[in-house]
């Protein structure tokens, strides 16, 4: 018998003292004018849950004549604290129904009160639960990580996403707010996991959008304008190490903005960069490099019979949107969801094994060819009687001339993400209005340009398909 099973009696219990009205002998004030509230407690619960609460009590005893004693602690707003006592006593909290913000307060007020129970279990749900939230809104969980010391293991998590995983940081939607200062932290990083150019095109991005006035284009910029941006990065400068730049990337991406940096390095590195004869040739040992964990194809988990590890790698990069020439810095598994030639060749079979499963890659080998055909799906695939369209900005397409070499494919991005997926219960995998059809008869498949930025084949005529594979991505 599970000796816990007893326990949900005793919390609710416990809680149900809360309300009492009777036999309390303390009271908690939280909050400030004009948000004040007042707790009802008791002082051998808080006694014995909270250390903080242990110590005010031991040192305010409750004199003889003394009906109750009061608590105040005006720095815990009402809302979070009436969480914090219901824990206190039932030994439980749930936080599907707050935002990471509210998760954050607390954080910081189980902190203040010496809950480390609750604050080992508060990191553990935010890393383990809501970690796309912790890479949205990293800004807000760094800070309030490292102003405290009792956050260590989100200390952990964010020292290790940005150096494992910086993309996730320049592609979060409050990345144009991020402090100077952490931007700094994360640049000067030896092991930032991303290329040298990927650091500078961030950089600029940062700097221009805390200067909204300013253009995209540096061709169109005034003199006034290069010199904001120069204002706005001049702290930001010294810790891209433009040495290790191809000197293609030097030329397209650095060059024309020379007029944002010091005088010094940029004769330096005209100097340097010129002298270079082959554009992807890079300076000798005059930035220190940066240490990439590279992978090799023993870390792209794949079993098909369509695509190789090789093709596997270049579209695991397609989907963190990373240059070819650079290195993936995770592995990946490649789920296999289904197979037509082992489930079937037919809608059904595939919505069967496929619905509600997002992160997919759909790969199809064409009859009679050597031609491969395929697409990327993040959001999931479902059932529909009628033509019902998903939304995403991050889906593509794409096709090899060959099973065997990877350097001869078409890769193609949505342009209209309203129309990136379709569903249809009786067809297979849609990718946009008509651009990657599979399945819409027994075999029967088309290919047209339609809602992604160019046509993957060289006709539009109808096709047949010999194999399909739906694998779903998981990043290890």
């Amino acid at each position: 018998m599970d000796d816990n099973s007893l326990l949900p009696k005793l919390s609710q219990n416990l809680l149900e003292i809360l309300n009492d009205d009777e036999y309390y002998d303390a009271t908690i004030e939280v909050g400030n004018d004009p948000y004040v509230k007042t707790y009802r407690a008791h002082m051998v619960v808080l006694y014995y849950r909270s250390s903080y609460l242990k110590r005010i009590l031991s040192t305010n005893k409750k004199k003889n004549d003394e009906i109750l004693v009061h608590i105040k602690l005006p720095e815990i707003l009402p809302e979070i604290f009436e969480i914090i006592l219901r824990y206190i006593y039932g030994g439980r909290v749930s936080l599907e129904e707050y935002d990471i913000s509210a998760i954050i307060k607390i954080l910081d007020a189980a902190s203040k009160l010496s809950l480390q129970e609750l604050i080992n279990y508060l990191q553990s749900y935010l890393i383990k639960i809501k970690a796309n939230w912790i890479e949205q809104n990293f800004n807000m969980v760094y800070q309030a990580s490292f102003e405290n010391n009792s956050f260590l293991e989100l200390q952990k998590y964010c020292t290790k996403l940005i150096s494992d995983e910086p993309d996730k940081i320049f592609q979060s939607l409050n990345f144009s707010s991020i402090p100077e200062k952490l931007l700094a932290s994360i640049i000067q990083n030896d092991n930032l996991q991303m290329s040298e150019v990927q650091v500078w095109e961030h950089v600029l991005k940062w700097g221009i959008a805390q200067n909204p006035e300013l253009s995209s284009d540096p061709t169109s910029f005034s003199v006034e304008d290069f010199n904001t941006l120069k204002n706005t990065l001049q702290q930001l400068i010294p810790f891209i190490r433009f040495y290790n730049l191809t000197s293609k990337e030097f030329s397209d991406k650095v060059l024309p903005y020379m007029k944002i940096l010091p005088d010094d390095l940029c004769m330096d590195l005209l100097k340097t960069f010129l002298n270079l004869l082959d554009p992807n040739s890079k300076p000798s040992d005059k930035s220190k490099p940066r240490i990439n964990k590279k992978i090799n194809l023993r870390n792209i988990d794949i079993n098909s019979t369509i695509i190789t590890h090789e093709h596997a790698e270049l579209i695991s990069k397609w989907i963190e949107k990373l240059e070819i020439t650079d290195q993936l810095t995770s592995s990946f598994k490649f789920k296999l969801l289904f197979r037509g030639s082992r489930d079937g060749f037919t809608p059904k079979k595939f919505h069967e094994f496929c619905d509600e499963q997002s992160r997919t890659i759909t790969v199809a080998k064409v009859r009679d060819s050597n031609e491969i055909l395929g697409g990327y799906n993040p959001v999931a695939w479902k059932s529909a009687a009628i033509h019902r369209s998903s939304t995403t900005k991050d889906s593509f397409i794409f096709s090899f001339e060959s099973n065997n070499r990877i350097n001869n494919y078409i890769l193609s991005h949505v342009i209209n993400g309203e129309s990136a997926i379709y569903n249809n219960s009786v067809c297979g995998p849609l990718f946009g209005c008509g651009d990657l059809y599979l399945l819409t008869k027994p075999g029967d498949s088309v290919c047209k340009k339609g809602s992604y930025d160019k046509s993957i084949r060289k006709t539009e005529n109808r096709f047949f398909i010999e194999e399909l594979e739906v694998f779903q991505i998981i990043k290890t």
